[in-house]
């Protein structure tokens, strides 16, 4: 074997589409040693894969390493599994992100205790497996790098997804005899976007760009433009209003919450929306997220610091929430989960689908199975399932991606063309045909060496030099 076979990696994604996002990357030194290292460890949230979510294909004591890109549930929602399942070495992740990943798995694990409970199953993982997880991870600040061993370092470094979030840079290298070996260097973007409301995105420095990089690149919106995007929300809602109708909005817990509370106090700033309309914030995990926001201030600009509207409140329990359902008043009501599946949303949109004088306004993507999906394929006036009640859909249901954290194709395009010495791409993170349109696009218009797509069913063989072959895996 030459010496340039002889320092590689094989990189495989474990997730076959959006959620559940987990790489592996086994290390392969010439001094025979191998390394194995995880990207992320999520939780599958499509139907068609959760069965995916009870075991983890390989032998978790055998991972010396694991970095997280960000805190939503599909890049960490399985790492309590793989600490259960025998995970003992650090977790790497930025400062931010650790101050947020407790509340992350706390609320994970209810959530998935409760629906073990009522499917008669055993629990995924148990509370001690999260206490475990916590205690092994190690926060990192941005653009520092991290060496973990005399092989393998990792710096992290800012990304407009949400607070926390990095794209990480992960550079593998071995000096030894009178060999050399040409170092790897393996640039992940995780979920990623150049931008972000409430703080500014430092621009990745010059010498990464100038790096011969394999890069693993999201494609979420791989198939489709910046441009193409309509903003539709603030007519919308405020039309809703003018109409004196209710308007319940599905939010994620960590930042479309807070975003989504922004705007509309920047409305009432404006003179768009009234002081006078109440404003309601249901979900706990949300409730407590805004509270880090405001204590802490995260990443967040000074500007950005106070983002409550005026007359707003805070849902704490049940009795408040019935009491907001049954008044009957104009009013706004974001409510945790985006997707409409889990949550206080599996109170209000059932109720408030049966009103005509509302309107469901989503806010985000929602995944194939959740209720989010299934009220976007339900034209109006028909029923749709929701546990089991066969609901009428009168209210006006609207979609947007305009708030969308992920960056579109055009925009993920201009994140690739400064890079000069791009040895190979690998797309990663989003349905398949939308993974394929963007890697065409990639092949036209930034002409890289090589462009693969990850997937489970194969991995790639990199070093140096960039792709050495792609081999099909043995996972079941």
């Amino acid at each position: 074997m030459g010496k340039t076979n002889q320092l590689y990696v094989d990189i495989m994604a474990l997730h076959p589409e959006v959620t559940g996002s987990c790489i592996l990357l086994i290390v392969k030194l010439p001094n025979g040693c191998t390394k194995r290292l995880l990207v992320d460890c999520g939780l599958f949230q499509e139907c068609d894969y959760s069965q995916l979510n009870r075991y983890l294909p390989f032998d978790c004591s055998s991972i010396d390493y694991v970095l997280v890109t960000h805190n939503h549930v599909d890049h960490t929602g399985r790492l309590p599994l793989l600490v259960k399942n025998g995970y003992r070495g650090p977790i790497f992740m930025t400062d931010t992100t650790a101050k947020l990943l407790p509340l992350a798995l706390e609320d994970s694990y209810k959530v998935l205790r409760n629906k073990a409970k009522m499917a008669h199953e055993p629990q995924l993982y148990l509370d001690s497996d999260v206490e475990e997880t916590l205690h092994l991870v190690k926060g990192c600040s941005y653009e520092k790098t991290i060496r973990f061993d005399e092989n393998i370092k990792a710096t992290f470094f800012m990304n407009g997804h949400l607070p926390g979030s990095a794209v990480i840079l992960l550079q593998i290298k071995h000096r030894g005899g009178d060999n050399r070996y040409e170092d790897i260097n393996l640039l992940f973007t995780g979920d990623y976007n150049s931008k972000n409301l409430f703080f500014d995105v430092a621009p990745i420095p010059k010498w990464v760009k100038q790096l011969p990089l394999t890069i693993i690149q999201e494609a979420t919106y791989g198939d489709m433009d910046s441009t193409s995007v309509e903003s539709v929300f603030e007519r919308n809602v405020l039309n809703a209003i003018s109409e004196e109708k209710e308007v319940v909005v599905p939010v994620f817990s960590l930042g479309r919450s807070q975003e989504i509370l922004y705007i509309l106090k920047t409305w009432q700033a404006q003179g768009k929306l009234s002081k006078e309309v109440p404003i309601y914030l249901d979900g706990k995990l949300a409730r407590r997220y805004t509270d880090i926001y405001l204590r802490d201030g995260l990443d967040n600009k000074e500007e950005c610091r106070n983002f409550l509207p005026e007359n707003f409140t805070e849902v704490f329990n049940s009795d408040i929430r019935q009491s907001i359902m049954n008044d009957n008043v104009c009013k706004i009501i974001l409510t945790t989960s985006g997707m409409g599946s889990y949550g206080p949303a599996q109170t209000y949109l059932p109720a408030y689908l049966k009103k005509s004088n509302a309107l469901i306004h989503f806010t985000g993507y929602c995944a194939e199975g959740t209720l989010g999906r299934r009220l976007y394929d339900c034209l109006k006036n028909e029923k749709v399932d929701i546990a089991g009640l066969q609901v009428k859909k009168l209210a006006d249901v609207a979609f947007t991606s305009e708030f969308s954290a992920h960056a579109k194709a055009d925009e993920l395009l201009n994140f690739l063309r400064p890079y000069e010495n791009i040895k190979l791409i690998l797309i990663n993170h989003g349905a398949m045909e939308k993974k394929e349109i963007y890697a065409n696009r990639i092949i036209d218009e930034i002409d890289p060496k090589n462009v693969g797509i990850l997937g489970r069913d194969y991995f790639f063989r990199v070093n140096g030099y960039g792709l050495n072959k792609s081999l099909s895996s043995k996972l079941e």
